[in-house]
């Protein structure tokens, strides 16, 4: 049974840091891409950032292009989403994702199989 299991959100500050962890177990995830997206209050659930878990690839969202990093251990099988310069524009329930998937499509949610049940991250300013 496939288990993706979120940790690491809570209540920051604005400019402050978080770092999300999702530990992955139940298959092996290597030819997965696993990937982070967030809801909103009164929002749509959008991509955050991917990583190939093979070879490492990296996407990002624009709005979190050069503030967030997507990383993984494969001993672990554990991927994290390590998030600095925060904005109250990031408070979110954050989820982690994992599908066989690549190119254009990574960035859509139903290119998705397996999901966690989230993370609430709070910003305050």
């Amino acid at each position: 049974q496939v288990q993706l299991v979120e940790s690491g959100g809570g209540l920051a500050q604005a400019g402050g840091s978080l770092r999300l962890s999702c530990a992955a177990s139940g298959r092996t995830f290597r030819s997965y891409t696993m990937a982070w997206f967030r809801q909103g209050p009164g929002k749509e659930r959008e991509f955050v950032a991917a990583i190939m878990w093979t070879g490492g690839r990296t996407y990002y969202a624009d709005s979190v292009k050069g503030r967030f990093t997507v990383s993984r251990d494969a001993d672990k099988n554990t991927v994290y989403l390590q998030m600095n310069s925060l904005k109250p524009d990031d408070t979110a329930v954050y989820y982690c994702a994992a599908g066989r998937t690549d190119g254009d499509r990574l960035f859509r949610q139903y290119e998705y199989d397996y999901w966690g049940r989230g993370t609430q991250v709070t910003v305050s300013s």
